[in-house]
């Protein structure tokens, strides 16, 4: 496996290309620090986008949902786009022009297939829960096999894509630094708030500890 992804005419940045990183570590990075995603794919000639939690194993992406879903349906054997996105902050300039965001993303491309064995099946979702929760899915009861039936699974290779990204201050023009305008950057994060009991749990079990430890990214 290369180290870099290759840079293909859909992958390329067109614009502010010193922030495109083609380098698979920067892309994994980006990936399991950030489970929302967006698929990308197209109906009768016509593109839809859904947001969906994905995860990632070795060199493959996954993304899961109901079994019914119109979207999961027309993704399996189709080229879909797969988009992360993180911001990190607000950049305020001394002109509206030069205003941006710090952030990072990764955008993939691919054609998606459907996991069809249910022991394969049943082994990558626990391992998306347990990315999550470390040991949570062997607390759990075992799973119907209407439960894995009810569950579509898909996956894409990552072969083609790129990641972007932006930290620092603003970048101003040299004469607009003399202007008494405040510039700089307002950070912005995920936080993870106290959990909150299910007030239906039996009073005897109490809060695991990857529940209790748990922190974003």
């Amino acid at each position: 496996m290369n180290e870099t992804l290759p840079i293909t005419e859909r992958s390329r940045l067109r614009r502010s290309h010193e922030r495109g990183q083609f380098d698979r570590e920067t892309v994994n990075a980006i990936l399991d620090a950030q489970p929302m995603c967006s698929v990308g794919y197209v109906i009768d000639g016509k593109p839809y986008v859904t947001p969906t939690l994905q995860w990632r194993e070795g060199n493959h992406v996954y993304w899961h949902g109901s079994s019914a879903s119109r979207a999961l349906r027309n993704q399996k054997e189709a080229d879909v786009c797969l988009t992360v996105a993180i911001l990190d902050g607000f950049v305020l300039a001394r002109s509206g022009m030069h205003h941006s965001v710090n952030s990072r993303s990764v955008m993939l491309f691919g054609k998606a297939f459907k996991i069809e064995d249910p022991a394969e099946k049943h082994a990558k979702l626990g391992r998306f829960v347990n990315s999550l929760f470390p040991g949570r899915y062997e607390m759990l009861r075992a799973e119907h096999q209407q439960d894995l039936k009810a569950t579509t699974l898909l996956g894409m290779e990552i072969t083609e894509g790129s990641a972007k990204a932006r930290a620092g201050g603003p970048n101003d023009e040299e004469t607009d630094y003399d202007l008494p305008i405040w510039a700089g950057v307002v950070p912005v994060r995920m936080e993870v708030g106290e959990p909150v009991p299910d007030p239906r749990n039996r009073p005897e079990v109490e809060m695991p500890e990857h529940v209790r430890a748990y922190r974003f990214g």
